[in-house]
């Protein structure tokens, strides 16, 4: 799928990214801390993969790494579809501390990729159908594509990446 760039501060708060920056540059200047750093950097990794398990997308073998130095996540593994594995790029990227999602997944049964979204302060579904589709009444469509990592169609928040998957 390739790189995808996210706002680091906006997002899940899943780990203590500000304490993973904080070790990196500690690191950078001192050799002797980068154990604390690797261990920081897995800790977030491991928080990262247990938010995508939860979402039950039907991933295998799925490896998530993270570099709390650059912000970089970079998954692996198979989906079984390309909306899976859309969705775990989002739920990568969408944590805070994350600047960008390297996604080298597998994807048992391709299909064309969706279009992405950066939501910006004052969007809606509705304003963000009626650019994408020329049709507000097809917000459904872009919540249903970003569910189970939208709860509400109104909970939308600045910063956050959304799937504009193609109409069927």
């Amino acid at each position: 799928m390739g790189m995808f760039s996210f706002i680091k501060e906006a997002g899940e708060k899943l780990f203590g990214h500000k304490e993973v920056e904080k070790a990196a540059e500690a690191a950078a200047g001192d050799p002797a801390t980068q154990a604390t750093l690797d261990e920081l950097n897995t800790k977030a990794a491991h928080a990262i993969r247990d938010y995508i398990e939860t979402q039950n997308l039907g991933v295998s073998g799925l490896y998530v790494s993270f570099d709390g130095a650059s912000g970089k996540v970079t998954v692996q593994g198979e989906a079984p579809t390309q909306e899976a594995s859309e969705k775990v790029t989002l739920c990568c990227g969408n944590v805070g501390g994350v600047t960008e999602v390297e996604n080298l997944m597998s994807v048992a049964e391709p299909a064309d990729e969706a279009r992405y979204h950066d939501v910006v302060r004052g969007d809606t579904l509705s304003a963000i159908a009626k650019t994408y589709y020329g049709n507000a009444n097809r917000y459904p469509v872009i919540f249903e594509a970003n569910k189970p990592m939208l709860s509400h169609p109104d909970k939308i928040y600045p910063g956050q990446k959304l799937r504009i998957p193609p109409l069927a």
